[in-house]
């Protein structure tokens, strides 16, 4: 492989560009392409021969407390890419990670998400984005998307509103101006993780829940299901509320669950928005309450570093399936990148896997598309693909994948280990509306 030189990359793209030499990725220059901002991006990846005639870029958060978590998904879609020879069909295909995270707000930033999504477009070279990782990031960038025609596939979006109902007054229309989709997702959505947490809450023996969220399209969604479906298996709502992002202290929410007596606490958001604090002043007023929390705390090192003790016992919830029950190829896929991360295939971040079949279906759509956005938009719905990081995916005609299974861990000793598979059954996945 050779290598390319890089020159005037500062900021991010320089700390980006010293991690690609050190994993052994080269770094391409401008050649055929034109490269995104480095303000906001790392440095062109490519390995192949001559230069890339086309990009692909990822849009996740890589600063704040869950960054272990996405920059190890944007190893996975280099690391992939590389694995295709940086080859869709007859194209070459380069790939730049990029950030809509800010250090001041430790987690996405709207107008990041805004100024992103606008350099894609404007960007001719860009064929598809992979992203984003949060939903309400995701309301901002598939519209500005949407009327230029650039496709975006989603590795970790979950919130129904964004491609189906039922759903909040003007979802999913509002995101698509054109009437045309440009928006799909590898992983399963928060109708199918809220109806299996408050099926596994009633399995647990769980009387009483308290139901928490962040205010914002994920996490508002996401225990909004949680807390229609448990009511409807007889599971008491002892509260409902949202928790300050930027509260020193959560002793006020510790009490109010401690005088509602429930016996399990629901944590609808992500591990970056002071969940490491909540975690500790919750189970701290509850010690004997059971915790449980979606995905947006799975990054597992994140939820441990944070909450240290406190967070041992929680169930995390995580569409799909664990590595012991991936088909042969998604397996080998876990095993070789985890080697080249220094990790073994079952201490893989389970997002990784997603990461890198979401570059499947995109290289996949890039090598049939003509090298158009329309002809990249046209082989992604109401497709298969029989072998990707994740298995056999079926994409439906929003969007979708064909998933209903959901994997439960359990936080301790640091990490997190499977524990348990739940398929909720339709009728409750019918009743996980906002």
């Amino acid at each position: 492989m050779r290598k390319r030189l890089i020159l005037g990359v500062t900021g991010l793209g320089a700390v980006a560009a010293l991690a690609l030499v050190a994993a052994g990725i080269a770094t391409a220059g401008k050649a055929g392409i034109t490269p995104l901002p480095s303000s906001s991006c790392g440095p062109v990846q490519y390995g192949g021969k001559g230069s890339p005639q086309f990009l692909i870029a990822s849009d996740l958060p890589l600063q704040g407390s869950g960054r272990t978590q996405t920059i190890e998904m944007t190893k996975a879609i280099a690391f992939e890419m590389k694995a295709l020879g940086w080859k869709a069909g007859k194209y070459t295909v380069g790939y730049q990670s990029c950030d809509d995270s800010t250090t001041s707000l430790g987690k996405w930033d709207p107008a990041k998400c805004s100024a992103n999504a606008s350099n894609y477009v404007r960007d001719k070279s860009v064929l598809g984005v992979i992203g984003t990782f949060n939903s309400g990031c995701a309301e901002i960038e598939i519209p500005i998307g949407n009327r230029a025609g650039l496709q975006w596939i989603s590795p970790a979006n979950t919130y129904v509103g964004l491609t189906h109902t039922p759903a909040l007054p003007g979802e999913p229309q509002k995101y698509y101006p054109t009437g045309k989709r440009t928006y799909a997702r590898v992983v399963a959505t928060d109708d199918f993780q809220g109806a299996a947490d408050a099926q596994l809450m009633k399995n647990n023996g769980v009387k009483s829940v308290y139901v928490l969220n962040d205010n914002e399209a994920y996490g508002f969604g996401v225990a909004s299901a949680v807390r229609n479906v448990a009511k409807h298996l007889g599971i008491t709502i002892a509260g409902f509320e949202a928790w300050d992002l930027k509260a020193s202290s959560y002793q006020d929410i510790a009490t109010k669950i401690a005088n509602s007596k429930a016996d399990a606490v629901f944590f609808g958001g992500l591990i970056c928005e002071n969940g490491g604090k909540l975690i500790k002043d919750v189970r701290a007023g509850n010690p004997k309450a059971q915790l449980y929390a979606p995905d947006g705390f799975s990054s597992f090192t994140d939820v441990a570093s944070g909450a240290g003790s406190a967070a041992d016992g929680m169930w995390v919830s995580i569409a799909g399936v664990p590595y012991k029950d991936l088909p042969a190829a998604a397996k080998a896929f876990a095993v070789k990148f985890g080697k080249s991360v220094g990790e073994t295939a079952t201490k893989v971040n389970p997002y990784s896997n997603y990461a890198a079949a979401a570059a499947q279906v995109m290289m996949s759509a890039i090598g049939k598309s003509g090298g158009t956005r329309t002809g990249v938009t046209k082989n992604v719905y109401s497709k298969s693909f029989p072998s990707t990081a994740i298995g056999p995916l079926k994409l439906n005609a929003v969007g979708d994948p064909k998933a209903g299974t959901i994997s439960f861990y359990k936080i301790a000793n640091g990490g997190g280990t499977f524990a348990k598979l739940v398929t909720p059954k339709p009728s409750l996945v019918a009743l996980a509306k906002p």
